[in-house]
């Protein structure tokens, strides 16, 4: 009988199970750390990740693995060099969640503009009065710029949701073809510093590589105009560190901040960002919005990646081309 692994989250299989039948045997090993994998991953047909890490460590063990596929989208914590180096077929799942992420960010970046959350908790302390007015600048939404970093599928369904708000929209992205622009109606930037310098929001959705990672840096910060709304619900290590973010909320680069995602999970109470977002007091707890790297879910989402994972797993055991090979 043949055998798929799940490293780790999944803790229930029955979404998998019910994709495999009764010919292949599922077998969780709740691990995230790949030094702790049981010896029950030597003998895979198959193996499905999820935050495990997966190193040459891991593969040397892998006896008759005959693919290796990541739940979501970022496979930062897979060596997939290594995976070709050892003749094991890697694949992610990235045709998933679109439409949560894009709703997610879009949410994000209105909830800004219109300072939503700030005026929440301003009028629960109204004692004077109803009406007021928030400290910030508030511009109508369409005299806002939009400036996309990555224009995949994520960038591009909040690029078409945002137009209907009349917001301009401008991507960076080096690696589509030429001409993607006109096909979705948007201005093209030929660097990075061209779409920070034309931006008020700057909404995030490159892959993490490492030529992105830390692409959010000290320069970055500094090339914003003054004010700029900042989303990120791509990946969180493409942020060098929140301590750059802080320091441009303080200084006024940045107006309001939303994260879906950190760069360390969960964030140390020693971040000077994480203070202010937690501490009601604080003067920038209301331009803070983290959430817990769940831009991706409902439970349709859910479902959609994990039947779309263990299905390419299936089809490559049944002989059938995978889908989203990487190597």
């Amino acid at each position: 009988m043949l055998k798929v692994v799940i490293t780790d989250y999944v803790t229930n299989p029955d979404i998998e199970k019910n994709i495999f039948g009764n010919d292949i045997r599922v077998v969780c090993l709740n691990q995230e750390d790949e030094l702790e994998y049981s010896n029950e991953i030597e003998d895979a047909d198959g193996v499905l990740v999820w935050h495990g890490k997966i190193s040459s460590y891991t593969l040397k063990r892998l006896k008759k693995c005959k693919i290796l596929v990541k739940y979501g989208t970022g496979y930062d914590n897979i060596d997939y060099k290594a995976c070709k180096e050892f003749g094991i077929p890697f694949c992610n799942t990235p045709d998933y969640g679109v439409e949560e992420v894009a709703d997610t960010a879009c949410a994000f970046i209105l909830n800004f503009i219109r300072q939503i959350t700030l005026y929440n908790t301003k009028a629960k302390y109204i004692t004077d009065g109803w009406q007021l007015h928030s400290d910030m600048p508030i511009k109508r939404t369409s005299d806002h710029k939009l400036g996309i970093i990555g224009a995949g599928r994520m960038g591009t369904a909040v690029s078409s949701r945002m137009k209907a708000f009349g917001i301009d929209v401008a991507f960076y992205d080096p690696y589509v073809a030429s001409g993607y622009e006109k096909a979705i109606g948007v201005k093209r930037c030929n660097t990075l510093k061209e779409l920070l310098n034309l931006s008020s929001i700057i909404s995030i959705h490159t892959p993490l590589t490492e030529h992105t990672k830390g692409m959010i840096d000290e320069e970055f910060i500094d090339c914003l105009n003054d004010g700029t709304i900042l989303v990120n619900t791509a990946r969180g290590k493409l942020i060098k560190n929140l301590n750059l973010i802080f320091d441009g909320l303080m200084r006024g680069k940045l107006s309001f901040v939303g994260l879906d995602v950190l760069p360390d999970e969960p964030p140390s109470d020693s971040e000077n960002l994480i203070h202010a977002w937690r501490n009601i007091n604080h003067l920038l707890h209301n331009r803070i919005l983290i959430n817990p790297h769940s831009a991706y879910y409902s439970e349709k989402a859910w479902f959609e990646m994990r039947s779309k994972s263990a299905m390419n797993v299936f089809n490559v055991l049944n002989g059938q081309p995978a889908r989203n090979l990487i190597v």
